[in-house]
């Protein structure tokens, strides 16, 4: 229960955030916060350090800040980490997989398929951002390369760069349900590319990948009233 209260409370200051409702420079206080969504300190510590993980909050002195960004550093952001991470799996394809990591993503491939066939919204959509997370993470360093894995964290930490950023919220976890099964679908065949030694393809699919993520984000804000390019 503490884990999806984090993931809640992850999304719901990532919406505020979005929304304007928590612009840039604002400063979070934890205690009026945690009081607001209705959640302890601990979850609501952790979500904090998630987003700035994400690029969306600053860590400053006594606790947090929300970051100034625009839409357009977003797209850039998104589209470099589709470039990164296509890069690393052309590389893993070609000259052969970080064998633990690549075992690791298949295993977690499975636990996404579990997720999907999940009933209940809420409890489906935190197993499958946090596992999402976990496949990219994986994802990073599979080519073997401290280089690229290091740039993709680091591109992964500008807002809205994270590959588990751009998800709606559980509210609207049932109409993009499509939409998860095709990222899913991107990532049994980026599996299936690397394994088959095709470094082009597997290259590709990380980058309609990420530009898959850029479509689910602008889709959200327009759900939400916010035409992408004003956010």
């Amino acid at each position: 229960m503490p884990r999806t209260h984090a993931v809640r409370a992850v999304l719901e200051l990532r919406r505020r955030i979005v929304s304007g409702e928590l612009p840039g420079g604002a400063r979070l206080y934890e205690v009026p916060l945690a009081e607001t969504l209705l959640i302890s300190r601990t979850p609501l510590r952790e979500a904090m350090a998630r987003l700035a993980e994400e690029g969306l909050l600053e860590r400053a002195r006594g606790g947090y800040v929300v970051r100034t960004f625009r839409y357009a550093d977003i797209v850039d952001a998104i589209e470099l980490r589709g470039v990164l991470e296509g890069t690393v799996l052309r590389l893993a394809a070609e000259r052969g997989p970080d064998r633990e990591r690549f075992e690791a993503m298949r295993a977690i491939a499975g636990e996404i398929d579990a997720c999907l066939r999940l009933t209940d919204e809420s409890d489906a959509f935190a197993a499958y951002f946090e596992a999402n997370t976990r496949f990219h993470n994986q994802l990073a360093g599979l080519a073997g390369s401290v280089v690229l894995e290091r740039e993709v964290v680091r591109i992964s930490r500008l807002p809205f760069a994270a590959p588990s950023a751009s998800l709606p919220d559980r509210t609207y976890f049932a109409e993009h349900r499509p939409a998860f099964e095709v990222a899913q679908g991107h990532h049994r065949a980026m599996i299936a590319a690397v394994a088959a030694g095709q470094g082009s393809r597997a290259e590709h699919l990380g980058r309609e990948h990420a530009l898959h993520a850029l479509s689910d984000l602008q889709s959200v804000l327009r759900s939400r009233g916010i035409e992408p390019g004003t956010a």
